[in-house]
């Protein structure tokens, strides 16, 4: 089970921190990849975000690149996408992903968290 947090309202140029927290027996988080997906009002999902089990690789959207850091802390369970410079079209539901290292598929799914930025 994912549970992301942290969404909210945010003026343009400000910053959130979103969190996920990983849970659910018999799955050993640090053998996941991780990552955001977020799915704007009337837009298709995207991907925004990712990062490989053990931390050492990270993927950025073009449109987020050097505004959105992802990191890990898999001692906590937890994936963090910190969102800096924030844009008017960054607002959208964001959803953590997750899936095991060797799969090429995101298969587990959060609920969402909404980040809205006003102009």
């Amino acid at each position: 089970q994912l549970q992301a947090s942290g969404g909210g309202l945010v003026q343009a140029g400000g910053s959130l921190r979103l969190s996920c927290a990983a849970s659910g027996p018999g799955r050993t988080f640090s053998r996941y990849d991780m990552g955001w997906f977020r799915q704007a009002p009337g837009k298709e999902r995207e991907f925004a975000a990712t990062i490989s089990w053990r931390g050492a690789s990270k993927k950025y959207a073009d449109s987020v690149k050097g505004r959105f850091t992802i990191s890990r802390d898999n001692a906590k369970n937890t994936v963090y996408l910190q969102m800096n410079s924030l844009k008017p079209e960054d607002t959208a539901v964001y959803y953590c992903v997750g899936k095991i290292f060797y799969s090429d598929t995101y298969d587990y799914w959060g609920q969402g968290t909404l980040v809205t930025v006003s102009s």
